[in-house]
């Protein structure tokens, strides 16, 4: 059976102000790692470009894309890579 991509769990989670996403990949790939908000508004996308196999770390300070911090809540995360999508939810406390 082929390597599969896959998404983990933030940590810490809940988090404030910074937490950790971690993925892996089974192939180069070219990756969008977003964030959402509970109505499914973007609030922020993390990543949007090629990414090698293996294990990536990417950090997620609380803030917008405007560079502002957002409230208190639960928000989710979303990787695209190639046929791989996969959802997951975390909270930021303040």
């Amino acid at each position: 059976m082929p390597p599969v991509s896959s998404l983990d769990q933030n940590f810490p989670n809940p988090f404030n102000p910074v937490t950790t996403i971690r993925f892996q990949l089974e192939e180069p790939s070219r990756v969008r790692l977003e964030i959402f908000d509970v109505r499914g508004a973007l609030v922020r996308k993390l990543v949007n470009g090629a990414r090698p196999a293996g294990g990536n770390l990417v950090t997620w300070d609380g803030k917008n894309d405007s560079g502002q911090a957002v409230s208190s809540g639960v928000y989710f995360y979303r990787l695209t890579a190639n046929d791989f999508s996969h959802t997951k939810k975390m909270v930021f406390l303040k």
